[in-house]
């Protein structure tokens, strides 16, 4: 039996269980024609297709998971080639059927992914709202009178509601982000040029990225490492020079002042201001920052001589299939005609200005945590005014690929409208890798599941752990807490913070007597269901970590500690003996509350 939301975690365990490729696909068959949406999929793979993949994975690699994405299904954006499948761009009269595979299909079909079908987009890749399209507008899958987001608008829905484990987008001004945010999902947007664009359809050929829609930071970064690559048939495909982010002291640029512009949304602005503090929670050092020159680079890309770009890419179907297009698709890249050589330069300098202008507030922040969209609308209201709502959705997303970054999309809850929003952490080229950890942090402090399924926990086995910094780490309950007496302990050895947190709800606290300073002990009571205890981890040098723990004191100890996600790390706690008799001052939630209490 296979849960509500497809994830690589559970395609594994049921593959292990028995399960075969083909009962998956039977799963999906099943799915997608029981689907309430019929805007998702401009061509399906044939059932009988589906199920001849099966046989023929099952042939070529009996063993089960014996291939990296053994039996796993997935989706592609109809603007990334797929053999057997027509390409279509969302414009049927531009329709074509490719020889082969886009190169990063065929790496992922090499290892062991199924493609069941090439999903809806805007026009073109023209839009961040998924209306734009002749076959329908795909609905967020929470409330279907609101936009998907697009233009991957598809792939982002065939992944929240069920259907596939992972499906590819494309992002130029944020397509493979926007729609992430609407419907409770992790966007991989990876340095342009790390995935090669070989068999996509270009939008602007120069910014160009393909992205990976996917219910865990963990699968998505699984899916990319497969795809990725150098491709000297792409002559924008670049040879990964991994670029990595501090391991301590991270500082995180948020939004300030005016910048801050939700579009009179306090939903979202709401779930910002959480995900900031979630991030501080988790260790981070919140640092405010001039956005200005990042928004006028991110002006540039539909303002500027970046939407000849979308000209260049179409111009000879154009000129003969004008009426073939979405009008306002058609509004925007017909708009580039006025567009001269002098323009195109005049642009590059101003975007190279921009640039040394944003060199200054990287000196503040390793990375940035922006909203991923300000707000959201209506289908009814974006068609009513298609280009100036379209223009809202990109405020925070348009100048990463002119700018040459790398960005992961995440959820970040659920405003009391009952629609999802996201935030998007953002960092210089190359530093992919070291964004994913703190990425699936802020997905699992969310808490708000995968996809559809807001009640779904995310696998402990697609957790990314931080890179190995020779520190180790130690949870603490109350005397080392920050501010209280024995935090030097910590301090002082270079010891620094990672994340504060609550314990799981099975755990008593008790104030030990007799003791200078005073300090607690931590007793676990299964069946105990409390609300969990304040709790911080933090991280100390491996040396140093041993002559800590060497000097704790009975009846203390170090022992595994299960915090209220789920996961757990070594720290205090207590014999059982020590506590008969004491003070249970569980009801104060944590040593710091109880000690404010007596004083």
């Amino acid at each position: 039996m296979l849960p509500t939301i497809l994830d690589l975690t559970s395609l594994c365990a049921a593959y292990e269980a028995g399960s075969s490729p083909l009962d998956v696909v039977e799963v999906v068959i099943a799915r997608r024609a029981a689907s309430i949406d019929p805007a998702i999929f401009i061509t399906p793979t044939p059932d009988d297709t589906l199920r001849a993949e099966a046989r023929a994975l099952m042939e070529r690699a009996p063993k089960p998971n014996s291939l990296p994405l053994w039996g796993v299904p997935f989706a592609v954006k109809d603007n990334i080639d797929v053999a057997g499948l027509p390409t279509t761009a969302g414009c049927p009269a531009f329709a074509y059927q490719p020889e082969k595979d886009a190169t990063v299909v065929a790496r992922l079909r090499a290892a062991g992914a199924i493609v069941i079908g090439k999903t809806n987009l805007d026009q073109f890749a023209t839009g961040l709202n998924g209306t734009r399209s002749p076959h329908g507008a795909p609905r967020s899958v929470f409330d279907a009178d609101y936009i998907s987001g697009g233009s991957s608008s598809g792939s982002a829905v065939t992944v929240a509601s069920g259907l596939a484990a992972f499906a590819l987008g494309t992002d130029t001004a944020g397509s493979g982000r926007v729609p992430a945010a609407f419907n409770n999902l992790v966007g991989i947007k990876p340095t342009p040029g790390l995935l090669p664009n070989t068999g996509a359809v270009p939008a602007c050929k120069s910014v160009d990225c393909i992205t990976i829609f996917a219910t865990t930071v963990g699968d998505g970064v699984a899916v990319r490492r497969v795809a990725e690559g150098f491709d000297a048939a792409d002559a924008f495909s670049r040879r990964a020079n991994r670029a990595s982010l501090p391991t301590t002291g991270l500082r995180i640029g948020v939004l300030d002042g005016a910048e801050r512009e939700f579009f009179g949304d306090g939903n979202v602005e709401a779930l910002y201001d959480q995900a900031i503090e979630q991030a501080r929670a988790l260790g981070a050092t919140i640092v405010p920052f001039d956005y200005a020159p990042f928004r006028e680079a991110a002006s540039l890309l539909y303002d500027g001589p970046w939407v000849a770009e979308r000209l260049a890419a179409v111009e000879d179907f154009l000129a003969s299939h004008a009426d073939d297009f979405d009008p306002t698709v058609r509004k925007i890249i017909e708009g580039a005609r006025g567009k001269t050589a002098v323009d195109a330069f005049n642009g590059r300098y101003k975007l190279e200005e921009l640039r040394r202008k944003t060199e200054a507030e990287w000196i503040k922040a390793d990375l940035l945590l922006l909203p991923t969209a300000p707000t959201t609308y209506r289908v009814a209201d974006m068609l009513a005014d298609p280009i100036v709502l379209n223009g809202r959705l990109g405020r925070y997303t348009n100048f990463v690929n002119l700018l040459d970054c790398a960005a992961i999309a995440v959820p970040a809850g659920f405003g009391q409208n009952g629609l999802p929003g996201g935030v998007t952490l953002i960092a210089p080229a190359f530093t992919d890798d070291d964004l994913a950890p703190l990425a699936d942090a802020l997905h699992r402090a969310a808490a708000v599941g995968m996809g559809v399924d807001r009640g779904a926990s995310i696998p402990e086995t697609s957790r990314i752990a931080p890179p190995d910094d020779g520190f180790l780490e130690i949870a603490v309950v109350g005397a080392h807490l920050t501010g209280m007496p024995l935090n030097h302990e910590l301090t002082v050895p270079g010891g620094r913070l990672v994340k504060t947190g609550r314990t799981a709800g099975d755990y008593r606290l008790f104030a030990l007597p007799n003791t200078t300073p005073p300090k607690p002990g931590l007793l676990r009571e299964p069946g105990y269901e409390g609300h969990g205890l304040e709790i911080e981890v933090w991280a100390l040098p491996a040396d140093a970590f041993g002559r800590f723990v060497q000097k704790i004191p009975a009846p203390l100890g170090i022992g595994k500690v299960v915090l209220d996600d789920g996961s757990s790390v070594s720290g205090f706690t207590c014999e059982a003996y020590a506590v008969e008799g004491a003070e249970d001052v569980t009801r104060h939630g944590g040593w710091r509350a109880y000690r404010a209490s007596i004083k």
